[in-house]
């Protein structure tokens, strides 16, 4: 494929942007290519700026489960720009956007509208200390939660990507009150209680960890979590930012039947527009300004433009059969590349939670970081190259989610399945 154009971009953006790139990851340095710059998509296909077409099993990081550009939420959103994209004023629309996700996430009775995930997770930390009166909180190895500076300690994704253990600017005081525990080990979550529950406000978790490739929870993990939180009167947080929605219609808390007392949610509720949300029980929620002590506050929050496009994603993902259609997309895709690794005698680990999947280049059982951390990302980039080279986009870390939608056919996967088969027998 000729690359020139993005080449040409990279070089004026690296004069302009700090490495060129507006999120690191997207600079693809742990995949030892040059990034790909977009110029437009449709259903599940994405073109660069030098005109060459690929099968995109990123879909933004996951909010594109209706494919790219869905005729559906481009009709709202071009109608609600007539009337206006922002007025940093109640809407109509915000009170539905509430109803709605009040209606199909378990765990939200009230819920409060923001501009991004890192926003969503920020405001329950700080949510949670105000309501319990406590400082300290507790965060699993390789999760992530957004950028704010307490939430990034031991953060997984961009961070492991990059091979940065911590980041300067993140003071002492900042990560002091931030407790970092292995995922999937209750045993050491309740070790910590032990020693100073009385002083832990809240745990936040990725109820299927995403930012370390896809890390479903063992059986009795989650439970186990909601059983410490209701012993010593703290909050359970579930970061459901890339979960939400995308492994049921309400969520990893739906699929797994465990209930958090606040939730966050982001990317995909705007069908593709910048939004994020946090919701929970009243009586927590309530502890919110205007009505309680705890600030937060946002001029873009429930901005208009990205309610009425969540609105029409969601009530494309009411319909009947779509979690269906998504469960049978996401087993084709990973068991045919497991499928595709075996063949070529390549010893990988496949994890799958409805249509998010991850394939790591280990011989190991996947359960936490440090067995992720065992993945050979030479190999993975090699077949990260091997597969962009072919026409189709994976996220250019090993330790992100491939995510499939309903505009996957049953033959894009397959000629995914093909094209892992060639690459991996070169590796």
């Amino acid at each position: 494929m000729n690359h020139a154009k993005s080449v040409r971009l990279m070089a004026e953006a690296v004069k302009v942007i700090p490495g060129g790139v507006n999120s690191p990851v997207r600079a693809f340095k742990s995949v030892g290519a040059a990034p790909i710059f977009y110029d437009h998509a449709k259903g599940s296909r994405v073109w660069d700026a030098d005109g060459n077409e690929y099968i995109d099993f990123v879909g933004s990081w996951g909010p594109m489960i209706l494919g790219h550009t869905p005729d559906v939420v481009l009709d709202a959103v071009r109608a609600q720009m007539l009337k206006g994209t922002s007025f940093g004023a109640p809407t109509e629309l915000e009170v539905r956007m509430a109803e709605t996700l009040v209606d199909v996430v378990p765990s939200i009775e009230m819920v409060r509208m923001v501009s991004s995930g890192t926003e969503a997770t920020m405001s329950a930390i700080r949510l949670a200390r105000g309501y319990t009166g406590r400082d300290k909180f507790v965060k699993f190895d390789g999760n992530y939660h957004g950028h704010s500076d307490a939430l990034l300690c031991a953060a997984g994704s961009g961070l492991i990507t990059l091979g940065i253990p911590s980041t300067p600017g993140v003071t002492a005081g900042a990560a002091g009150d931030t407790i970092v525990l292995p995922y999937n080990d209750v045993a050491a979550v309740r070790a910590a209680f032990e020693e100073q529950g009385e002083r832990i406000a809240a745990i936040i978790v990725e109820p299927v960890s995403g930012n370390m490739g896809v890390v479903p929870p063992l059986p009795g993990f989650l439970e186990g979590l909601r059983t410490v939180c209701d012993e010593y009167g703290a909050v359970l947080i579930f970061d459901e930012v890339i979960t939400g929605f995308r492994v049921a219609l309400g969520g990893a808390q739906e699929r797994f039947g465990v209930t958090p007392d606040l939730t966050t949610l982001g990317k995909i509720i705007g069908g593709g527009f910048p939004v994020g949300a946090f919701g929970g029980k009243r009586e927590i929620m309530e502890y919110l300004a205007p009505v309680g002590p705890v600030y937060q506050a946002g001029t873009l929050s429930g901005n208009p433009v990205a309610m009425v496009a969540g609105l029409a994603l969601i009530d494309e993902l009411r319909r009947p059969g779509v979690y269906d259609r998504l469960e049978a997309t996401g087993e084709r895709f990973a068991s045919g590349l497991l499928r595709a690794a075996e063949s070529a005698g390549i010893p990988v680990c496949g994890t799958r939670v409805g249509s998010m999947s991850c394939m790591f280049f280990t011989s190991a059982n996947v359960v936490d970081w440090p067995s992720a951390a065992t993945s050979d990302t030479e190999s993975y980039a090699r077949y990260f190259r091997g597969m962009l080279e072919r026409g189709f986009t994976l996220a250019p870390s090993q330790f992100e989610a491939a995510f499939v939608g309903l505009a996957h056919t049953d033959e894009d996967v397959d000629a995914a399945i093909a094209a892992a088969a060639e690459v991996l027998a070169e590796i």
